[in-house]
C-alpha cells in the first residue's frame, strides 16, 4: 500500500496563506487505486470535518461551506500530488489536516474514505 504523505503545515498569522500537499510516494493516485482525494480536519466535538475533495481526473471538486472562497483544491500535472491552497486563514482553521483517499466515491462523511495520511499541523495566530 502506497502511503498518503501530507506536508506544508506550519504557523501563520490570521489573514495569511499556506499551501498543503498530499503525495502518493512516486505513484499516481489512480495507479495506486485511489480515484478520489480529499482533506479533513477534526470537528469541534468528536469525529472529522470535511474540508475539500477532488477526483483524480482533476475536473470535479467540492468544498465545505466554511472554506468556500478561501480554499482551493487542485491536482498537480504529474498526477501524484494534490494541493490545498488556503487563503485568508482564520483562527478557527487551526487543526491537524488529514489527506484522505478512496477508490470508488467522493463523500463529505469521514467514514466513507478508505485511506488516511498521518496529518499536518496548521496553526493560525492572532
Amino acid at each position: 500500500q502506497v502511503p498518503l504523505v501530507e506536508s506544508g503545515g506550519g504557523l501563520v498569522q490570521a489573514g495569511g496563506s499556506l499551501r498543503l500537499s498530499c503525495a502518493a510516494s512516486g505513484h499516481t493516485f489512480t495507479s495506486s487505486g485511489m480515484a478520489f482525494i480529499g482533506w479533513f480536519r477534526p470537528a469541534p466535538g468528536n469525529g472529522r470535518e470535511f474540508v475539500a475533495a477532488i477526483n483524480c481526473n482533476g475536473d470535479v471538486a467540492g468544498y465545505a461551506d466554511s472554506v468556500k472562497g478561501r480554499f482551493t483544491i487542485s491536482r498537480g500535472i504529474a498526477e501524484n500530488t494534490v494541493y490545498l491552497q488556503m487563503n485568508n486563514l482564520k483562527l478557527e482553521d487551526t487543526a491537524v489536516y488529514y489527506c484522505v483517499g478512496d477508490r470508488t466515491r467522493i463523500s463529505r462523511l469521514s467514514t466513507r474514505w478508505e485511506y488516511w495520511g498521518q496529518g499536518t499541523q496548521v496553526t493560525v495566530s492572532s
